[in-house]
């Protein structure tokens, strides 16, 4: 085989090995996140706040923060007990925890002092909307699974429309693998998920439908978001921790922008304890 075939089978082999690591671990933590989920109060807690720890450290291990340990260790003592707070149901207090985490992440951070605090407010967020999306007793598991589906399938359909069709990159400077493709095969695959929803009698088609295109929407965007950080600090990926994935913000990176999206949508519409009931009922 001549080296100008070599190369080719090459990446060809690598993309494949990729692949199957990709698929081997979702088949792994979906379930486990779904029941979890189902689950709820301090278990889906306990998560959240361990995935919301991961977050950050990672965050700084990308902006070449994570040296810092004064700064790791407010942010994570602050998450920790704000995780505690909901596993109880405390709210209020959580959001205590975490306002003076934020204080103290930016006020002890030596340099890049704007972007530590954006990582530990990037945590939060997520740690906060996705117990908040959740904790509605009646509503709150349907609720978060659709969340969880539409980030999945929005990815899973936009790794395979990319692939197979092609076609203009969606936003080259900051994600030069994405495609306009791409996109929209994810969009189309989270209408599917909502429809899906509405045939198992979960919500009314109208409302249900938007819901499904403004998370997808929203998942797409938070994938962009966090390349363009990677992208601005040089780093391919934020940890190797999960096989075939990289690390939790490379996985959790559109569920992040989804569940808070879906956190303040449901908040107008059904106040702190009915997040899930104002996202699922009409």
């Amino acid at each position: 085989m001549t080296e100008g075939k070599a190369a080719p089978a090459a990446v060809a082999e690598h993309s494949s090995r990729n692949l199957l690591m990709r698929v081997i671990a979702a088949l792994v933590l979906a379930p486990f996140a779904i029941a979890i989920a189902y689950a709820g109060g301090w278990l889906w807690a306990a998560l959240v706040t361990l995935a919301a720890i991961g977050l950050y450290v990672e965050w700084l291990m990308i902006v070449g923060a994570v040296r810092e340990r004064r700064v790791v260790g407010l942010g994570v003592v602050a998450l920790a007990v704000a995780g505690f707070c909901l596993g109880f149901g405390r709210i209020d207090a959580s959001l205590i925890a975490l306002a003076l985490g934020f204080a103290a992440v930016a006020l002890f951070s030596p340099e890049r002092r704007v972007w530590t605090a954006t990582g530990f407010a990037y945590a939060a967020a997520a740690e906060i909307a996705s117990v908040l999306v959740r904790l509605d007793r009646i509503e709150g598991f349907a609720a978060l699974t659709l969340v969880l589906l539409v980030v999945w399938v929005t990815d899973i359909g936009g790794y395979f429309a990319g692939r197979g069709i092609g076609g203009p990159k969606l936003w080259p400077r900051v994600s030069p693998k994405k495609t306009w493709a791409g996109a929209i095969g994810g969009f189309v695959a989270s209408l599917v998920v909502a429809a899906g929803f509405v045939l198992f009698g979960l919500g009314k088609v109208g409302p249900l439908l938007l819901l499904g295109a403004v998370l997808s929407v929203a998942s797409q965007l938070g994938d962009l978001f966090e390349s363009a950080v990677k992208r601005r600090f040089g780093v391919k990926d934020s940890s190797h921790i999960i096989p075939g994935h990289g690390g939790l913000m490379d996985r959790l990176d559109g569920f992040v922008a989804a569940v808070v999206m879906a956190a303040i949508f449901g908040f107008l519409r059904g106040g702190v304890d009915g997040v899930g009931r104002g996202l699922m009922v009409w």
